[in-house]
């Protein structure tokens, strides 16, 4: 009986050594993965349980493959809000982390292209292939990191470059009702750094597909989609793309800005961005505030506003410049979002419908406009021809006015509105067509020496229109010397006065021959 007790042990030993000779090869994968459960799901957003370890901002995904994103936190559920179409997602779903924040691709290779949030090409292109890949939600570059905004960033538009001059790595607003010019002015913008070597982003935020399309054309028709990215999160777009879209064109253009490059922003509008927010917020049971607003709306529009700016020349001296469009209501600029966007901004141009509708193009109110960078970021030459142009342009409704109700004007007063009267037509601009250095430079030195006093008021656009024709053959280098001359040199003074005369003698002609 031992003896067989002890066969079976030894048979046992060797059993036990067997098992674990070969659980020592063994290699062990065991994975752990949580999963949410969707409890609610409309209108884009979803409510979810479980995923104990997710936080704020995480990508989420449905078996199927729709994204969401963690926008909201509660003690017993998640608030999901969608990235994808959401129509297939239903109670009962279960969703995964997908253990990152949301990012999008970023590089040279966007150039020319139309995008949606998520990279992917609405222009009917090839799918675009970057190595680079960018977290939407950045923080702002520290303050040692920035340094003073001093270098212009020309826009094309006489009553700007000339009054209200933009700086690289500056915020500007640009407001006023809708159907006022705002995004020809910021197409401007883009159309003028055809050769200044800026890169240009356009968000298009809650617009209608055809709007985008024709703002893709007419950068095409310019010569400017080259230099330009398009990213368009249409009205018909998921309520996350919508809310993502500006954070991920600035993430684009801070891609530039980084490798020490020069990019301008265009988030059109931040309007409609800040009504996507609150209709999300309200539907999550935020509490309203003003105006049914979020409390929070303000952050909303300043962690973004707050990256643009101009980097120390040891960082790359990169800059990215915003330049933010918001709707007013009836010329209310005093309404929340408005208000929101003037403090966080560097100036703000407000287009007044009032002259949109009496023919001033742009409809710039110069009274009420401000940049507050103002002559530290324009051409030194520029900032000596309009000296005095804005408190010309400033007075001349008052004088309007008094002239209107029948008051008799002193022969000065008759002098500055006469004065005033053609300032103001010679700032009228055609849309989308920029102008070079070189014909705002001619065009105020036209208004200071006077020569806009011999003509009609009538006439002062077709007369500077062929002063502007008369000037596109002059020299590149010529222009190039307008950004550091301080003065004008006596050639360019001479070749000015030239073209001048030119244009006169031929008006002269025109004139003696219909006579």
């Amino acid at each position: 009986m031992s003896t067989e007790l002890g066969r079976a042990n030894v048979e046992l030993g060797d059993i036990r050594a067997e098992v674990a000779s070969q659980l020592e090869h063994l290699h062990w994968d065991v994975r752990h993965r949580e999963v949410g459960v969707v409890t609610q799901t409309g209108d884009g957003v979803a409510h979810l349980r479980g995923l104990p370890s997710a936080g704020y901002g995480e990508l989420v995904r449905t078996s199927s493959g729709v994204t969401g994103m963690i926008f909201d936190v509660r003690p017993e559920e998640l608030g999901i809000l969608f990235l994808d179409a959401s129509e297939s997602v239903s109670a009962g779903d279960e969703m995964h982390s997908l253990g990152r924040v949301p990012s999008v691709a970023a590089g040279p290779e966007l150039l020319g292209r139309v995008v949606d949030v998520l990279g992917r090409p609405l222009d009917g292109g090839q799918p675009i292939h970057s190595n680079e890949f960018l977290p939407m939600e950045r923080e702002a570059p520290a303050v040692a990191e920035r340094r003073p905004v001093r270098t212009p960033l020309r826009t094309g538009t006489k009553v700007i470059d000339s009054l209200l001059p933009i700086g690289q790595g500056q915020r500007e607003l640009l407001l006023g009702d809708r159907s006022t010019g705002k995004t020809a002015l910021a197409l401007d913008a883009i159309l003028a750094q055809r050769s200044s070597g800026v890169i240009c982003v356009y968000a298009a935020l809650g617009q209608r597909k055809s709007t985008v399309a024709e703002v893709v054309a007419t950068l095409k028709r310019g010569g400017a989609l080259d230099h330009t990215i398009v990213l368009s999160a249409d009205a018909d777009a998921p309520a996350g793309q919508q809310y993502l879209a500006p954070y991920a064109a600035c993430s684009i253009a801070e891609y530039f800005m980084r490798a020490g490059r020069h990019s301008l922003i265009i988030y059109d509008s931040l309007t409609a961005h800040a009504d996507i927010y609150r209709r999300i917020s309200l539907l999550f049971e935020r509490p309203p505030g003003r105006e049914a607003y979020p409390p929070d709306v303000f952050y909303l529009h300043a962690r973004l506003l707050e990256r643009a700016t101009r980097l120390r020349d040891d960082l790359g001296g990169g800059s990215l410049t915003a330049l933010p469009i918001a709707d007013t209501l009836g010329g209310n600029v005093a309404a929340y979002i408005p208000t929101n966007l003037i403090s966080i901004t560097d100036g703000q141009i407000i287009l007044d419908s009032h002259l949109f509708n009496e023919g001033v193009r742009p409809a710039i109110d110069v009274g009420l406009s401000v940049s507050r960078v103002g002559g530290k970021a324009q051409p030194p030459i520029l900032r000596e021809l309009a000296s005095d142009l804005r408190l010309v342009y400033s007075q001349l409704n008052e004088l309007e006015n008094f002239a209107r109700f029948g008051a008799e004007l002193e022969q000065e007063a008759r002098a500055r509105l006469e004065r005033g009267r053609r300032v103001r037509e010679a700032f009228k601009q055609v849309r989308l067509a920029p102008l070079t250095l070189l014909q705002e430079v001619g065009t105020l030195f036209a208004v200071r020496e006077g020569y806009l006093d011999r003509i009609a008021v009538a006439e002062v656009s077709a007369f500077l229109s062929a002063l502007c024709e008369e000037l596109r053959a002059v020299p590149a280098d010529v222009e190039a010397s307008l950004y550091t001359d301080a003065h004008l040199s006596a050639e360019t003074e001479g070749m000015l006065r030239t073209a001048l005369k030119s244009v006169c003698g031929r008006r002269s002609e025109r004139a003696h021959h219909e006579s």
